[in-house]
């Protein structure tokens, strides 16, 4: 393929398709164009973080997280701004997430998902030596790299909307309902550690049990199941990870284990290794500084085209379930967030036929050069369904449009597909299940 053409570029960064976004952030797949080298390239909205008077906090875990480098935590490279945006550049890690395998193969045996436990615990424990808590630890967090090893991602940078009162305590409930400590949820301020520490106590029961401890479709009686700890086992659980379970979900914050006390535990303990690692020497936190500062000199250049995204080989490939750092299936359904087709029409034309086939269907139509967000006026199980869709060019004559759930229910986005799909039929070739079908 020759040489595509850059739609956009940050500094000496080619950006690249949207893999992951969220309420005050969008991760987007970016190359360094003097290295070739493939990262995440996380945006905030600079207006949102000083309106949220967010700036000092976000300036402190980035300087925190520069300083910290483990090989189960996602590396934070450099940071960098425009006049409107402030840019982290992250790790692309390439080995999908963790819970794929949970979805796709049900519960892991004992000693596998202790390994990845055991991984977990080193990455939360240093991060935690280090005054940085994650207080989203989620399945979507959790990803692989090549090598099957377990990488943190978003460590201190999950929760940059939440404040610490006078008290101490963090007091924004936030994250993954049914990963969330009880503590989160009464609104009286919690401690970032213990949170961490349960949202990782159920990670592993996930992992041992393939489900979810605490699930209800009512968030009542879901936070009440949570605020007591009303959960089963499954009879395969042997009585050791059992024993560690029942003591990290707790709903006593002050009783609940510590790190330091499930590095002791005997069924944690059985064939672990330290993490073996080099601290990081002296690190420039210059661009920490600079992003902060309401110059122009610190500002970093965007250059942006008007055409759809050229895609390349390499962003081709990471589109499939194993480089894909979005979230392809929703854990609780098996339903996948996002799909794809491709089409021989003009671009135009593409985007032209979706928004005619999506405002009968009840959605406002809001237009960006080649991408779109469609929303759903009428709210659903999990609030107003958001679908984001964007027109890719893969050769001068064949388009890839993703389509893709930004926000509600994962269900209700699968009808809606379904229901998109029958009206486009002039405009696609062949789906993402067509093309699976020819392999």
């Amino acid at each position: 393929m020759s040489q595509p053409k850059i739609k956009r570029r940050v500094g000496k960064y080619e950006v690249g398709r949207t893999i992951g976004e969220g309420t005050f952030a969008k991760v987007k797949f970016a190359r360094n164009s003097e290295t070739g080298e493939p990262v995440a390239l996380k945006i905030l909205d600079k207006e949102k973080v000083l309106k949220n008077k967010m700036a000092e906090q976000i300036k402190r875990e980035i300087a925190t997280m520069k300083l910290i480098k483990h090989p189960n935590v996602v590396q934070l490279f450099e940071v960098m701004a425009s006049k409107t945006k402030i840019f982290i550049v992250l790790e692309f890690v390439t080995g999908g997430e963790l819970f794929d395998k949970i979805v796709n193969h049900g519960q892991m045996r004992e000693d596998e998902a202790r390994g990845y436990f055991q991984q977990l615990i080193n990455a939360v424990d240093y991060c935690h030596s280090r005054g940085v808590y994650h207080r989203d630890l989620k399945p979507e967090n959790l990803l692989l790299d090549a090598c099957g090893n377990l990488k943190v991602s978003d460590f201190g940078l999950s929760a940059l909307s939440q404040q610490v009162r006078d008290d101490g305590l963090l007091h924004t409930a936030c994250g993954t309902p049914n990963y969330v400590a009880p503590e989160v949820l009464n609104d009286r301020g919690y401690d970032g550690a213990t949170a961490d520490v349960w949202s990782c106590g159920v990670i592993l029961f996930v992992l041992l049990a393939g489900y979810l401890p605490f699930d209800d479709c009512n968030f009542m009686n879901l936070y009440k199941k949570i605020s007591v700890a009303e959960f089963t086992y499954p009879p395969w659980l042997s009585f050791g990870a059992m024993k560690l379970i029942t003591k990290i979900l707790d709903p006593n914050p002050m009783t609940r284990i510590t790190i330091p006390e499930i590095l002791e535990d005997e069924w944690f303990k059985k064939d672990y290794k330290p993490p073996v690692f080099v601290e990081k020497g002296d690190t420039n936190l210059d661009d920490v500084e600079a992003v902060f500062k309401d110059s122009e000199e610190f500002h970093v250049t965007e250059k942006k085209e008007e055409h759809p995204a050229a895609m390349n080989a390499f962003e081709l490939i990471s589109m499939s379930k194993g480089l894909n750092l979005g979230n392809l299936f929703d854990t609780e359904q098996g339903f996948k967030r996002e799909t794809r087709f491709t089409s021989k029409c003009p671009a135009n034309e593409i985007i032209h036929k979706i928004e005619e086939a999506a405002k009968p269907l009840g959605f406002d139509v809001h237009k960006k050069n080649y991408k779109m967000r469609l929303e759903n006026m009428k709210a659903g199980r999990k609030g107003n369904l958001n679908v984001a869709t964007e027109v890719f060019q893969v050769a001068p004559s064949l388009h890839m449009v993703e389509v893709r759930k930004a926000k509600g229910d994962t269900l209700e986005f699968h009808k809606f597909y379904k229901n998109l799909s029958t009206s486009l039929d002039d405009v696609v070739w062949k789906t993402e299940e067509d093309m699976q079908e020819l392999k």
